[in-house]
């Protein structure tokens, strides 16, 4: 399947200059959200996870259904302010600006086997700040999956320590 005909591109947005690839006619139609949930589960599974960590919000939308498929665990990772429990948290840069992410202080048990996945793979900042608090909750990140790379904003020099999946290359 090529999952990039699922794609559509959207000039400047969320601000002038971006080219946002929408996922939403990928996850809306069957087939192609089924078969790229396990191409991204069968990744997950070749690396070992126990648990599936998601960043805010569509990290949801792709994490969750990975981690049913391997009847694993699901760890969400928000913005500040939406976790009701102490956490921990990392700032960090985005393409288009800045962020801060949290996570339970408690949500990874020392040791897990954890797999990030996300819609989106950009400059690496979500990514790398997701990283940092699975391993300051003392988790072992094991792989990191998307469904889109953009190989122009070389976010993968971030994380090139992980193994990597990518449904999509752009």
């Amino acid at each position: 399947m090529r999952f990039e005909d699922y794609i559509k591109n959207v000039p400047d947005f969320p601000i002038p200059g971006i080219q946002f690839k929408d996922i939403t006619t990928l996850i809306g139609n069957g087939a192609a959200f089924h078969q790229a949930i396990e191409e991204l589960a069968s990744f997950a599974s070749n690396v070992g996870a126990n648990v599936v960590v998601g960043p805010d919000a569509r990290g949801f939308i792709i994490g969750s259904p990975v981690a049913y498929a391997l009847k694993a665990g699901f760890v969400p990772v928000r913005k500040p302010g939406k976790l009701p429990r102490k956490v921990i948290q990392f700032d960090y840069d985005l393409e288009y600006g800045k962020n801060t992410l949290c996570i339970h202080e408690d949500a990874i048990q020392p040791g897990q086997k954890v797999v990030i996945i996300d819609d989106l793979l950009a400059t690496g900042g979500t990514i790398e700040a997701t990283i940092r608090l699975i391993e300051a909750a003392g988790g072992e990140v094991v792989g990191v999956g998307f469904l889109i790379e953009l190989l122009d904003l070389h976010g993968r020099d971030k994380i090139k320590n992980y193994p990597i999946k990518a449904l999509i290359q752009y």
